[in-house]
């Protein structure tokens, strides 16, 4: 198995130690947040002089570990293990399995020698329940596939062969553990049918399973297209599928949001300052999990470009938006799009995802909604040629992709 360093995420946990709060990582199943925990962080405490006998370790995945499922069991598992009065550090996987969770892990946070860290894989574990019952003392860190700069800080060979693997198979960590295709797809496809799929159908009772594995197949095919639940609803009777209503398919995509598979990505007035509630795009966390839902059939470059973008700048910790610029041209109103409108603090960005823009009309194409914005945020444009930066004749940053994925200051260049 490869040792992946992902330092940002241990900086992350070293910055909130012994904070008073709850750590709770979370993200999709499978994206390293049980490696984080151990061996990441569980060894540095260690060269930190913590000893061993200092760090509580429970994975509730693991079949032996089942009785501590019970909130009682958890409880004086944890207890036991206290050994005096020093600061303890509890490490605990997949914590939403247990019954009535919250309350104990309310419980912990009373013990003034208890660190405590949990990972779980939904975001109800995130609910305002939940938050109402820590008080505002839960503090999460999400946790994402890898980026392309740790897969290839990882990956034996040349760049452009790291990221022509990178944009098929994608960046979950034990994909780089498999050495040929049919070994990849092997493992995306196992992935999906019997740990997503499976979970998420168990958590929710969902009956009509072939319904939601339907809608998944939309929804990775439309990958970079607006879509909403009346136009997914609409394909499904164009199809010829009955017997679904639109509520359906509202909670299915819920569902899918609910255990990080997918994210939602809402449009925004970029001049009128607004969001439009519809149609909004979804992305998918790993790319190479949508890849492999399609059989790697329908590998539009242009699409999974925009797909690795968005995750990338989640990773960076912007929010982001798709903006919406309206112009007036021959008398009429017409709506350009800005694929990305990125906001952090007083920072904010508008990228574009392009192809390549190798000639004047490509370039003013892909230009003409960063033009017609009116601001001096700063615009960028994101080309697949492997070049490090240029700026066109308005002042446009114009980087190759992965210039932009590797260099973690591009978006400031």
């Amino acid at each position: 198995m490869k040792i992946i360093e992902r330092n940002e995420y241990l900086n992350k946990l070293i910055s909130r130690r012994e904070n008073g709060m709850i750590k709770i990582l979370t993200g999709i199943r499978r994206c390293g947040k049980s490696f984080i925990l151990d061996p990441i962080f569980k060894d540095y405490l260690i060269s930190d002089g913590v000893k061993e006998n200092h760090i509580i370790k429970l994975d509730l995945d693991d079949i032996k570990n089942m009785k501590y499922l019970e909130p009682e069991e958890l409880d004086k598992y944890v207890d036991e293990h206290t050994v005096d009065n020093e600061m303890h550090y509890v490490l605990i996987d997949e914590i939403q399995k247990v019954t009535n969770f919250e309350a104990v892990l309310n419980g912990f946070l009373h013990r003034r020698n208890l660190d405590v860290y949990v990972t779980g894989s939904n975001s109800k574990f995130l609910s305002s329940d939940i938050i109402t019952e820590f008080r505002g003392r839960g503090d999460e860190i999400r946790i994402f596939p890898l980026s392309f700069s740790e897969f290839y800080n990882a990956y034996e060979g040349e760049k452009q062969n790291a990221w022509k693997e990178y944009i098929t198979y994608g960046g979950m960590p034990q994909i780089l553990d498999n050495i040929s295709e049919e070994q990849k797809t092997n493992y995306l496809n196992t992935l999906f049918n019997l740990t997503y799929i499976r979970d998420i159908v168990e958590r929710n009772k969902i009956e009509k399973d072939d319904i939601l594995e339907t809608l998944l197949n939309m929804l990775s095919s439309s990958v970079g297209s607006l879509t909403n639940p009346q136009k997914l609803y609409n394909t499904f009777i164009s199809n010829g599928i009955t017997g679904i209503s639109k509520n359906t398919i509202i909670s299915y995509l819920d569902y899918l949001l609910d255990s990080f598979l997918l994210e939602k990505v809402e449009r925004y007035d970029v001049k009128g300052k607004k969001y439009i509630t519809t149609p909004q795009k979804y992305y998918f966390a790993d790319i190479g999990l949508r890849n492999a839902r399609l059989n790697f059939r329908q590998q539009e470059e242009n699409h999974l470009m925009e797909n690795v973008i968005y995750n990338e700048l989640i990773v960076r910790g912007y929010n982001v938006d798709i903006g919406v610029v309206e112009i007036r041209e021959g008398g009429e109103r017409k709506q350009l799009e800005v694929d990305f409108v990125c906001n952090q603090g007083s920072k904010r960005y508008y990228i574009q995802s392009a192809l390549n823009i190798d000639t004047r009309d490509k370039n003013e194409q892909e230009s003409k909604s960063l033009n017609n914005i009116g601001d001096s945020f700063k615009k960028i444009i994101v080309v697949k040629d492997d070049i490090k930066l240029w700026r066109n004749e308005k002042g446009i940053l114009i980087i190759g992709i992965q210039e932009f994925l590797l260099n973690k200051n591009s978006l400031d260049l």
